[in-house]
């Protein structure tokens, strides 16, 4: 599978970091050091722009030891960039934090991970009673309990 990409930043262009790696880093593309306060979220250009197959999505996901160590996030997670944008990749970061998070040129920020998807043809019924039960029902949000 082809993903074209246009790189703007002057910093490494995505690509697997291990044979076994799901996702590419994405690097920030900033002229000065942003900095995130507590409880802030800043949308942070990569400088990327793509073209991904028609049958595909790029999600961009959190990074792990940002996450862990800085309690730096990506808000809309997995943020989606459709197969038919041609805009430049940016990253919704927030700082989950007390403190301050300082991201500069070059950083690593999120990761993307590009996925098949397949779309559907909805057909709209006209009750509740037309959708197939199943064992679970409609039990959502803990109802199979913790343990």
């Amino acid at each position: 599978m082809i993903c074209k990409i246009y790189n703007t930043s002057g910093n490494e262009t995505p690509r697997y970091a291990s044979s076994g790696s799901a996702g590419m880093d994405l690097r920030a593309n900033l002229p000065e050091k942003v900095v995130i306060r507590p409880l802030e979220r800043k949308l942070i250009p990569t400088g990327l722009f793509m073209e991904l197959p028609p049958d595909c999505e790029a999600q961009i996901r959190p990074r792990s030891g940002l996450a862990l160590k800085h309690g730096v996030t990506v808000l809309n997670s997995p943020g989606t960039i459709d197969a038919d944008y041609r805009g430049e990749v940016q990253v919704l970061l927030v700082n989950l934090s007390d403190k301050e998070f300082e991201i500069e040129n070059g950083d690593r920020i999120a990761q993307m991970v590009v996925a098949r998807f397949e779309q559907v043809e909805t057909v709209e019924v006209e009750g509740y009673s037309e959708l197939s039960g199943t064992e679970r029902g409609d039990g959502g949000f803990g109802h199979s309990g913790t343990k």
